[in-house]
């Protein structure tokens, strides 16, 4: 193990991890589980769907220990796990923000992308705070396989625009192809396209939510797509329009396919050095989950023996109320 202290064991609170469960946010929590037990003692715990070799909550707590901290994640759930997590050693692992909860100083947050990070810092200024991005893993990386695929379009968290208006307008010029279910090798067919679109604005606007990372235009840059994609919340972590890709969604259907099909037409973009996904790839984020690991257990450890002394922050505010007072004026 890599820690350079003791550590305690790490609890990551998921409501199921089959059926519907099954989402981009399970498998990022599930990634950083396993990164985790790198470290540390770590194991998934469940809390709706009991299944088999699998922890569930109600049984954990009915023992209690000061050796364990729990993980918690599921967006709108979180106030009710921490309501139930009174008296325990809790951390948010924070993907998308806005949803208009507060979280006391007494639980640090880290957030997986500095918009997420940003965010907090905000609306819990006294609390600890730490930024660990989510991993591209190794598969995401250009196979130099033939781009058969023109255009890949994935249909959740697409845009009525892009869906309606410019797949169909696409769809009489390339080949286009629209990914409605599961795949287990993304990575294989990233490599075999040509362009990427990901536009997911108005899905988390709808919600009044961030996006939380945006992990597939990642992934498809890694591989060697051409992305063009919405610029939103996390995603301008790390996207430039112009540089590393494209904007979608730019002043007109027949502006943004002339940019597409140019894209598609030349198929060989300059690829972008490793060094732009370093930060992103397992060793470099393991490294830095090591240390938050020894701060946090060093802040439960303080936090043991010593009340919080931190003045209410007018900053401290929730989200909900500080809209609401805007909207007052």
């Amino acid at each position: 193990m890599l820690g350079s202290s003791v550590m305690r064991t790490l609890y990551f609170l998921v409501p199921g991890t089959s059926g519907k469960y099954r989402c981009g946010g399970l498998f990022a929590e599930l990634n950083t589980l396993a990164l985790a037990q790198q470290i540390c003692p770590a194991e998934v715990v469940t809390y709706q769907q009991r299944e088999p070799d699998t922890l569930f909550l109600a049984d954990v707590l009915q023992t209690r220990s000061s050796d364990r901290i729990f993980v918690v994640s599921w967006g709108f759930q979180v106030p009710k796990q921490l309501a139930k997590l009174k008296g325990e050693a809790v951390v948010y692992h924070a993907h998308s923000a806005g949803y208009g909860f507060r979280i006391p100083a007494s639980v640090p947050i880290v957030t997986v992308s500095r918009n997420t990070l940003g965010y907090w810092g905000q609306h819990c200024a006294n609390g600890a705070l730490y930024y660990l991005p989510n991993v591209i893993g190794a598969e995401f990386s250009d196979r130099h396989l033939p781009r058969d695929i023109d255009v890949l379009v994935q249909a959740r968290k697409s845009s009525e625009y892009m869906l309606t208006q410019l797949v169909p307008a696409l769809q009489k010029h390339c080949n286009v192809v629209l990914l409605d279910h599961f795949v287990e090798d993304l990575g294989e067919l990233f490599n075999r396209t040509k362009v990427y679109l990901y536009d997911s604005a108005e899905y988390w606007a709808q919600y009044r939510l961030t996006e939380g990372f945006g992990l597939p235009p990642m992934e498809a840059m890694a591989c060697g797509c051409q992305v063009f994609s919405s610029v939103n919340s996390a995603l301008a972590d790390y996207l430039d329009p112009g540089f590393n890709g494209q904007k979608i969604g730019v002043y007109s259907t027949t502006y943004d396919m002339e940019r597409i099909l140019a894209a598609v037409a030349n198929p060989h973009p300059v690829q972008l050095p490793a060094a732009f996904f370093d930060p992103y790839r397992r060793d470099k984020v393991l490294r830095r989950l090591d240390q938050i690991l020894i701060e946090i257990n060093q802040f439960f450890d303080h936090a043991a023996h010593h009340p919080g002394m931190c003045p209410t922050c007018r900053r401290c505010v929730s989200p909900v109320s500080a809209s609401s007072a805007l909207g007052a004026k």
